[in-house]
């Protein structure tokens, strides 16, 4: 739970949203800080159904950034490897 939520509130992922907007798949990081941000102001107004809609969207769009970059990764290192030999 992040700091500052309560038991009612939806997670909002806002920080692994911006973690993968710099450091993995930035499309899909810039897309899941936009629900994350809808999910904090859904929570700040209290309309919970809102809330969790768009924090369920933020945490896919988060495991997919995560996905996809470490795909890019793999496939970065991997070419670098083959193009020492």
């Amino acid at each position: 739970m992040e700091r500052g939520q309560t038991l009612d509130e939806a997670p909002s992922y806002l920080g692994w949203s911006i973690f993968n907007t710099v450091c993995c798949c930035w499309p899909l990081g810039i897309a899941a800080w936009v629900y994350s941000c809808r999910a904090q102001n859904a929570n700040a107004l209290g309309e919970s159904a809102a809330a969790e809609d768009a924090s369920r969207t933020a945490k896919v769009l988060n495991v997919l950034a995560l996905v996809f970059g470490i795909i890019f990764l793999i496939i970065f290192i991997a070419l670098k490897v083959n193009s020492q030999e």
